[in-house]
């Protein structure tokens, strides 16, 4: 995957090369300090990635991304110190939205997603299948139960996130992440709700900022007295020390 860094900052630069010449799979093909050399590397590079800055002097990250004029549309990924941006990020279609400063973890799952989602995009179009599975989606979520997914805010509206389909969901300052297969999808809510709506369901909390499906656990590191769970896109969530028995019950540990 050829990726392009987007970021005013030379020191966020450097932490990103830094993090991708450890993520196999990917090629850092250039970088860029503002919106407007970001929109030439992208139509010089056509880059299967982008990582973006929301906020860069002149044309920002937003601006930059509605303005892509280039297809295959390169797989967006926004990064940023304030978490207020992110649901105009998901109104241009971003595969995911970090908040500085970014971790690796965090990174290599946002990477596995847009290749994830640019192959299922691929297959979708040679197929001539994607017009029919996003059809699908919008008039599947309307048959569901209140109770078994959340609907969350989009420039034109709302979306249906059926439970069914979140592999994780992470506590963001005022939000929460809600991660599924092929993207992550922002909503304003708190932990104590979400474990209210989630009783009953496959989704267990394990941190006081976290929930994680139990069958998308591919490995279980122990130190010390704490559990790391290492998830199927790579993530690494961190198991809160009263959650460890709900867990291990779950996972079925010894």
């Amino acid at each position: 995957m050829r990726v392009l860094l987007v970021d005013d900052e030379e020191l966020a630069l450097d932490r990103l090369r830094t993090f991708f010449a450890d993520i196999a799979g990917v090629e850092v093909v250039g970088q860029a300090r503002d919106g407007d050399e970001a929109l030439e590397q992208i139509q010089r590079l056509k880059p299967d990635l982008v990582i973006l800055d929301v906020q860069m002097p002149g044309r920002n990250g937003l601006r930059t991304a509605a303005e892509m004029d280039i297809e295959p549309r390169p797989e967006l990924v926004f990064i940023t110190a304030h978490e207020h941006y992110a649901p105009d990020a998901f109104d241009v279609d971003a595969a995911d939205y970090l908040l500085k400063p970014v971790r690796f973890d965090r990174l290599r799952q946002a990477v596995d997603r847009a290749r994830r989602r640019r192959a299922l995009r691929d297959q979708a179009e040679r197929a001539g299948q994607l017009e029919q599975e996003m059809e699908a989606l919008r008039h599947g979520s309307a048959v569901q139960a209140d109770d078994a997914g959340f609907w969350v805010p989009e420039r034109d509206g709302q979306r249906r996130v059926p439970i069914d389909s979140i592999d994780w969901i992470e506590a963001a300052r005022d939000y929460v992440l809600l991660h599924t297969d092929i993207r992550s999808h922002l909503l304003r809510t708190t932990m104590a709700s979400l474990e209210e709506k989630l009783a009953g369901t496959r989704l267990v909390r394990v941190h006081r900022s976290a929930f994680v499906r139990p069958d998308k656990v591919s490995e279980v590191k122990r130190a010390n007295r704490s559990l790391t769970l290492v998830l199927a896109d790579g993530s690494h969530v961190q198991v809160g020390p009263s959650y460890v028995d709900a867990i291990k019950q779950a996972l079925k540990l010894d």
